[in-house]
């Protein structure tokens, strides 16, 4: 037998097998991959330096549960940003740092930065993909800027204007119900829970134009949009269960796949529907139809949009951003009003005088209802809304990771492969952007500039910043006519929103 001879290893000859070989260089190749990893993290640690951080828990746990997801932990937060108010670095574990911004000066470059430059870090993301596929909010690159584009026109104030009648339809329902458990004597509601029904049932109508009744009776398909909800934000907190192939075992991770297959089957099916209807239409004689009834639902805009050479989206792709919409829509928004309506009945001044504002922009209308025009010419219901989104943003921070080397205005350096993380909640409540934090006002100058587009300060920043965010920039809101409309009703509507009488206790 042939003689392989590794004498300069001090192996001698040895059998001329190449699996000896094949393990000494797969051996050098892990240890190699090990040293650089090592030097890396050295080297970052050490270029890190610049950044303050409070002091570590024990070298081991770094600052793992410095700011645990609780209302405890969102104050030990504001204490964090009142020491750093430029931001600051943690350890997760003792190799894993985060730099955390909380000041607009040292955002606006990572907020503002291309998709190749800050990219979504995908760790938390990691966990809806299965649910919501490689929609707006999921994906990156090339296919994001292309949707993007694409989705813009479902944005268009043309588009967008008839939605205002199913959010005054839907606010109209909710407010009925609250009205009834006040006839009845309830003294305690469960306004997330309200609230989160009113913007599925308005979303359902606008997305799907399907009308499930889901305020008044139980409905099996936003039953598994809340229950997804939920696990997803359970799983995140459960850090052994982060590994697919574990938390496919338990009882969550099937619960979840099971929710996961409902919610894409009614997907599925109205888009099927909907591909049968354009073809025996055609496509004049569908939009039509649809000028008719006055309404262009989401599902719709998908299915007509087309890129620069022509091409449709996929199946895949329509459900992937509808999926998208319905989660991000009515967790988003829900959170957001919930508050809204605390911080009014925490400050019944406020409330009352945007009940004044209300009723006399309606007050020789008839039907009372708020239309798209509305919007501008109610500047202090606008201001109060502005004001709760500051105090309690429904998305608290977003990550990105540096794909090179960024240089801050300072002149310090994140290294590249760093991860940073720009607090929402801390740069809302940081006293040297906005003077007494804590507190709710009103006051004009206090949002008297834009929220966190390009070129803006990024003093504010409610629900999302840069590329990442899911909803394209149209010059339209969607969630702000819904926000202002049912806010717009519960100042009318004084037995639903009086502190004395209703704890609110949004999440």
């Amino acid at each position: 037998m042939l003689q392989l001879s590794l004498s300069w290893l001090g192996l001698g000859p040895v059998a001329a097998s190449p699996w000896p070989l094949l393990l000494l260089v797969g051996a050098s190749w892990l240890l190699a991959r090990v040293l650089a990893w090592t030097y890396t993290s050295y080297n970052n640690s050490r270029r890190l330096q610049c950044f303050p951080q409070p002091p570590k828990r024990n070298w081991f746990l770094g600052h793992l549960g410095l700011v645990p997801p609780t209302e405890q932990g969102l104050r030990g937060l504001t204490q964090l940003v009142a020491n750093y108010p430029q931001g600051y670095m943690i350890w997760m574990g003792p190799i894993t740092p985060l730099v955390i911004f909380c000041h607009p000066d040292l955002i606006r470059n990572v907020a503002n930065a291309s998709a190749t430059v800050a990219p979504k870090d995908v760790h938390f993301y990691d966990f809806l993909k299965p649910w919501l596929g490689d929609g707006l909010l999921l994906s990156a690159g090339d296919k994001w800027n292309s949707h993007r584009r694409m989705l813009t026109p479902a944005f268009h104030f043309n588009i967008l204007k008839p939605y205002m009648k199913i959010f005054t339809k839907s606010a109209d329902i909710m407010h009925a119900k609250w009205q009834h458990l006040v006839t009845e004597g309830h003294t305690h509601l469960d306004m997330f829970e309200h609230i989160s029904l009113m913007t599925l049932d308005s979303l359902q109508k606008c997305v799907f134009s399907f009308d499930s009744n889901c305020q008044e009776k139980p409905s099996e398909y936003i039953a598994a949009i809340l229950e997804l909800s939920a696990l997803v934000a359970k799983r995140h907190q459960q850090i052994f269960l982060h590994v697919d192939l574990l938390y496919y075992l338990t009882p969550d991770g099937r619960c979840f796949r099971r929710a996961c297959r409902l919610v894409h089957d009614f997907t599925d099916a109205v888009i099927q529907e909907r591909r049968r209807t354009l073809p025996s239409q055609g496509i004049d004689d569908f939009l039509k139809a649809k000028a008719k009834a006055k309404t262009l639902d989401f599902i719709d805009v998908l299915l007509l949009t087309k890129d620069e050479d022509g091409k449709g989206l996929s199946d895949e792709d329509i459900r992937a951003e509808a999926d998208t919409f319905m989660f991000e829509g009515h967790d988003t928004t829900a959170s957001g009003l919930s508050w809204v309506l605390y911080n009014l009945a925490k400050h019944p001044e406020y409330q009352e005088r945007c009940r004044q504002e209300v009723q006399e922009l309606l007050r020789d209308r008839e039907p009372k209802e708020i239309e798209w025009d509305d919007l501008a010419q109610l500047p202090f219901l606008t201001m109060c809304i502005k004001e709760s989104l500051r105090l309690h943003p429904p998305v608290t921070v977003i990550s990105r990771r540096c794909t090179q080397d960024t240089v801050l205005p300072d002149g310090r350096v994140i290294p590249k492969g760093v991860i940073c993380l720009i607090s929402i909640f801390g740069t809302h409540h940081n006293p040297s952007v906005w003077p007494d934090p804590e507190e709710l006002h009103w006051a004009v100058i206090r949002h008297d500039r834009d929220e966190g587009g390009a070129g803006a300060h990024a003093a504010a920043l409610p629900c999302a910043a840069g590329q990442g965010g899911a909803t394209p920039e149209a010059g339209a809101d969607p969630a702000r006519g819904g926000r202002t409309l049912v806010a717009c009703g519960a100042a009318g509507c004084k037995s639903a929103v009086t502190h004395r009488r209703l704890a609110c206790d949004p999440p």
